[in-house]
């Protein structure tokens, strides 16, 4: 029985890894980094690792803190301040639409590069077949499976586009370190786009959903918070280098799909339209991904939202593609999205923090101080850089701008 337990625990923490990975590399990310590596080339590295420190100070506190306390972030915000865990709900599903916009647009991308379609069409397509996916029973469960799948095969494929690209590893490795441009902008969008909005909390809501919290599991929380952020990591580095290596050997991207020219100058036409499947795939399962997730967030709060779950889930994912058809811009969207999360990110960790100071909430447990410091440190840094990003994006979406 114990060791049945066991296996059983490992295979629910790796599968919150994957959740929370996937996440993190979806279409936004391919788009994020492809944009903000040419911008800053080498000196992309940095923007990486500083991404990766404040990942793992948001992430290991939400974890932790959740888990700790078994309850949800929207549930332990509203026990902390009545009526706080709506405005946090408010804000997530917020995020999530804006995520939710750039996963249809990462269709759009995607079926563009494979059919020729239009933005447009291939978003009104993928709609589409996000609702039907939805609507077939045990979606969650096939779904799982295909993310774990659809990671893996990722990184695979684009560890062999930056092979096949040469990169200049030793330059790359001296302006990770010592970099000779920087970006607050690159830096809250990647950050945003992999720990931000919904983000933040899908690891941690799948170990609650499992059964894995209380202070007995804490070691497999954090072996799965780190898992989850070790396979971004790898991903994250893997395309910095695809794509520094093309543009090393003087490739001019696409603005409008610049990820997919990254593919084809590496590995010709195959590599195109392999990197056509990859990113509709990885799109379609974020569609119903992030649409599930954010309305979990009002679920606890009226039992409508538990009763009629699936109508409002599809309702957003039409609302969400609606809004891509109307505005358009799908690359400007995708960066767009990660700027919002990035906006959302230190205010959704700065109320799971002041909860962790909270005897009421905790009772015996005392949050590590040095988590603490860290968990602050993201919310000082990002909230900082944030608003001024997002009034830069805003500004790139008005009509009349590219």
């Amino acid at each position: 029985m114990r060791a049945r337990n066991w296996r059983s625990l490992g295979g629910a923490s790796l599968g919150a890894a994957f959740l929370m990975a996937n996440s993190s590399i979806g279409p936004g990310f391919l788009t994020q980094t492809t944009v903000f590596t040419q911008q800053l080339l080498t000196s992309f590295g940095f923007v990486i690792l500083v991404s990766v420190v404040l990942d793992v100070g948001a992430q290991l506190n939400t974890w932790r803190i959740l888990t700790v306390s078994e309850l949800r972030a929207q549930d332990l915000a509203n026990r902390l301040l009545p009526g706080l865990g709506y405005f946090l709900a408010a804000m997530v599903i917020l995020g999530g639409f804006a995520f939710n916009i750039g996963n249809i647009a990462g269709c759009g991308l995607g079926l563009n590069v494979l059919t020729g379609l239009s933005f447009a069409q291939g978003a009104v397509i993928s709609c589409g077949v996000a609702l039907v996916l939805f609507w077939v029973r045990e979606i969650g469960k096939m779904l799982d499976g295909f993310t774990k799948i659809l990671g893996t095969v990722k990184i695979l494929l684009t560890l062999g586009i930056a092979f096949s690209a040469h990169p200049p590893l030793l330059q790359a490795l001296h302006h990770t370190l010592l970099p000779a441009k920087l970006s607050a902008a690159a830096i809250v969008t990647i950050v945003g786009g992999t720990v931000g909005g919904y983000i933040t909390f899908s690891g941690a809501h799948r170990l609650l959903d499992a059964g894995i919290k209380g202070l007995e599991n804490q070691a497999e929380v954090t072996r799965s918070a780190i898992s989850g952020i070790v396979i971004s990591t790898i991903m994250r580095f893997v395309l910095f280098l695809a794509i520094v290596g093309v543009l090393s050997r003087g490739a001019v991207l696409n603005a409008d799909n610049p990820a997919a020219g990254v593919f084809r100058s590496a590995a010709g036409e195959a590599g195109f339209r392999i990197f056509g499947v990859i990113l509709w795939s990885a799109a379609i399962s974020s569609v119903v991904g992030a649409a599930y997730t954010s309305v979990s967030f009002f679920k606890t709060f009226h039992p409508v939202f538990a009763r009629h779950e699936r109508v409002c889930i599809s309702a957003f994912i039409v609302l969400s593609t609606s809004v891509f058809v109307l505005v358009g811009k799908p690359a400007q969207l995708l960066v767009f999205a990660g700027a919002i999360n990035g906006l959302i990110l230190p205010i959704a960790l700065g109320i799971v923090l002041v909860a962790a100071t909270s005897r009421r909430l905790m009772g015996t447990y005392r949050h590590p101080r040095w988590m603490l410091a860290a968990g602050w440190v993201v919310v000082l840094v990002m909230g900082s850089l944030s608003v001024p990003v997002l009034v830069q994006q805003i500004g790139a979406l008005l009509p009349g701008t590219r």
